[in-house]
């Protein structure tokens, strides 16, 4: 279970923080570290002297541009937040997400994300809204502000204990249980919907009103999974045909009328 579960930092700008959370998923027996962006060196005498005996994660960690490429083959990517948005999100506890992660890894091919924001601002609108769900670790509110290193520590624990808590459990027939969509699939989902209702008049870019968020936040909290999202995709795709089919014949009418004029 612990192997399936991926800490990702967004825009890190310390290469101490680096190996001080390298040394958090090592001390927790979590392996797999995928920065985003990152706005310092990721290998550096800071973060090996950080790591303290887990730079081997530091070397092993993959380096990608964007939030997208680091949880792509991930069905449940959980953001950290410590602030409340203007379009609330599903929000849980430490312990909460300890709980949930054995039904969410049942099947073989699930793979969970724990997404980390930049030191000085956290996370964007933009990248909590590709998530599922957002945790808050509920620190002294007159003194909130962790360091990265010490939040990824809070999850992984977390983590741990509930791995700990289920290995005499067995496991569940993989044959029973339907793999959920991945982050990749949902996007392309997401940008198939927009198309739609763009195509069918629902929906207008120039003002979107939070639409495509809010269905971005029903679709994440329902959890499709993949057979499902494909049943939706192909429900849009009809939805394209017969759209397309009614504005040929839209315009076939307007030609014959222009040609009775004449």
């Amino acid at each position: 279970m612990l192997e399936r579960i991926r800490i990702v930092l967004i825009g890190t700008s310390h290469p101490g923080n680096i190996g001080g959370v390298a040394r958090a998923m090592h001390n927790m027996g979590l392996t797999d570290l995928a920065l985003v962006a990152p706005r310092c060196e990721a290998i550096s005498a800071d973060s090996i002297s950080r790591a303290s005996g887990a730079d081997t994660l530091v070397h092993s960690a993959q380096v990608v541009d964007s939030l997208e490429e680091a949880v792509s083959d991930c069905s449940l990517v959980v953001g950290a937040s410590a602030r409340s948005r203007t379009l609330p999100w599903p929000m849980m506890t430490p312990r909460a997400l300890g709980e949930r992660l054995p039904e969410e890894l049942q099947h073989s091919e699930s793979r969970i994300a724990l997404v980390f924001g930049r030191e000085d601002s956290g996370l964007s609108n933009a990248e909590l809204q590709r998530c599922h769900a957002h945790v808050h670790i509920p620190t002294n509110p007159d003194f909130s502000s962790l360091n990265l290193a010490a939040a990824v520590q809070v999850l992984a624990y977390e983590c741990r204990l509930s791995w700990l808590s289920h290995q005499d459990q067995p496991a569940s027939d993989d044959d029973e249980v339907q793999p959920l969509a991945t982050h990749e699939e949902l996007e392309h989902y997401f940008a198939h919907l927009e198309r739609t209702l763009i195509a069918i008049g629902f929906h207008d870019p120039a003002t979107p009103r939070q639409l495509m968020a809010r269905l971005r936040r029903v679709t994440l909290r329902s959890r499709p999974e993949r057979m499902e999202l494909n049943i939706l995709r192909g429900i849009l795709s009809a939805t394209e045909k017969a759209a397309g089919k009614v504005a040929m014949g839209q315009r076939s009418s307007d030609e014959s009328s222009s040609d009775n004029h004449h």
